[in-house]
């Protein structure tokens, strides 16, 4: 009998993921084709992950060569590159140990780059000050939120943790959170009015659970993943009114921040919002945010960096926090270099700033295509609809399927949306996430799928999603 068979059993209550078996499929086809097995299509295209350098756009030229220059410091000493480049990697080698990027850091991150970032997010913020020593740098945002979990969740009985959570949702935080031994509070984002989020549903919600567990905290998602919504000042402040007036610790996901598309649409802070509405929210409610070098125009997910910040943070818990950071040793170096330069980029008059402002622009214009094109096909498409996309990386579109579908699923075993992105996959080489791994409202069924791509790979995927929908639909029909 295997000694596994003794482990938490928090770990085997998290559930298998739909994705990570659509994944494997994706990838066994591509084997497949080339073996030479013959199918409609040459290639799979995946777009089912938030992954941009994966989906086909390409490393910003500056941010590659500082992370070469420090890998390999010979570079110092190379006239193939901008000036600024070997001065920002002298600048940072000199903050390592040794001079190598090989070498240990503090727990909060290396200092000049944790002053780095609070310069940012005071800049950012309009002034609003941030401290250092509210700032933990770690291996990507995904893992600040996890050792910020370990903070607060209890997993027994009545006291076991309860912490609010939009549906749709970061399907990963909601097993993170199922993996400590606390319970998921769904509140419900409005679809029809753009993903709207509505406290009287978070009231709902947090009645209801107080009936089996001990809600805690509030988690949101601004912009939002996988909804594209982005929240306006006065649903900020109605969101912070709320978790005032019942003792809810904050968790804002803030990671496509840089990701806004509408015109219309700007984002601010929770911080932010937070400051300008002064005493008594200012001083008492405490918040943790979130940010990383993963998404937006850095689109660095391999490099693993993020940070977690404090706010109104208890004092006699301040060093237990610190305890708790210092487990995980410090984050990546190379995440850390990474969110220097995304905290201080180049400037006008710098070497390099002509490239990189060139790229970041392309990149802007690239995402904008990219959702006006999504916009205009699937609202084409019959059994098709989809709110408009906001923020972030994601379409997020709801598949009206008839009854006959989802009996068909129902009889195979799987959700209707996984048999629809399992069918897209076989016949197209289309790989989409499946809408049930986000959480949905009972009765409703949708797909996600990542808009961070080429412009030119964005219309292959509308045109296989949409050759493939039409079909499906007339077979049904």
């Amino acid at each position: 009998m295997s000694l596994l068979r003794d482990v938490s059993p928090r770990l085997w209550s998290i559930s298998s993921s739909e994705q990570v078996a659509l994944a494997k499929r994706a990838a066994q086809i591509t084997t497949e084709l080339q073996q030479g097995v013959k199918k409609p299509y040459k290639n799979v295209i995946d777009v089912s992950w938030g992954d941009p350098h994966r989906g086909g756009l390409k490393p910003l030229t500056f941010v590659r060569q500082v992370v070469a220059t420090c890998l390999y410091p010979s570079l110092l000493n190379s006239e193939a590159l901008p000036v600024d480049v070997q001065q920002r990697a002298k600048s940072l080698l000199g903050e390592c140990d040794g001079g190598s990027v090989g070498s240990y850091t503090s727990t909060r991150g290396i200092p000049k780059i944790v002053q780095s970032v609070s310069e940012f997010i005071s800049r950012r913020d309009g002034g609003v000050q941030s401290s250092p020593e509210n700032i933990f740098i770690t291996s990507g945002s995904q893992r600040s939120l996890m050792m910020v979990l370990e903070l607060f969740v209890q997993s027994e009985g009545f006291l076991q943790t309860g912490v609010l959570t939009p549906v749709p949702s970061y399907p990963y935080f909601n097993k993170a959170l199922s993996a400590l031994g606390g319970t998921m509070v769904p509140y419900h984002l409005c679809e029809e009015q753009g993903w709207k989020l509505k406290v009287d549903e978070l009231r709902r919600a947090l009645h209801v659970a107080r009936g089996h567990c001990n809600p805690m905290a509030l988690y949101v998602i601004n912009p939002g993943n996988p909804t594209g919504h982005v929240q306006n000042r006065k649903s900020i402040e109605d969101v912070i009114r709320f978790a005032a007036e019942e003792k809810l610790f904050l968790l804002a996901d803030e990671v496509y921040q840089d990701s806004v598309h509408d015109p219309s649409c700007e984002f601010v802070s929770y911080k932010k919002v937070l400051f300008e509405m002064g005493p008594p929210y200012s001083n008492s409610v405490e918040l943790a945010s979130f940010n990383s070098i993963s998404k937006g125009y850095f689109g660095e997910s391999g490099l693993r960096g993020g940070y977690v910040e404090f706010v109104n943070l208890d004092p006699t818990v301040v060093g237990y926090v610190y305890n708790l950071f210092s487990l995980d040793t410090n984050s990546a170096i190379l995440g850390q270099i990474t969110l220097d330069i995304m905290a201080h980029p180049p400037q006008p008059g710098d070497p390099s700033y002509p490239t990189f402002s060139e790229e970041i622009r392309s990149i802007k214009d690239t995402l904008a295509s990219n959702v006006h094109r999504v916009h205009d096909v699937l609202g084409d498409l019959p059994g098709i609809s989809s709110q408009p996309i906001k923020g972030g990386m994601f379409a997020f579109p709801q598949l009206h399927l008839p009854p006959c579908v989802v009996q068909e699923a129902k009889e195979a075993g799987m959700k209707p949306d996984v048999l629809y992105s399992s069918l897209l996959l076989e016949e197209t080489g289309l790989c989409v996430g499946a809408g049930c791994e986000h959480g949905q409202k009972e009765g409703t069924h949708h797909i996600r799928l990542c808009i961070a791509t080429p412009e030119e790979n964005m219309e292959e995927v509308l045109n296989r999603l949409s050759t493939f929908h039409l079909s499906f639909m007339s077979r049904l029909s």
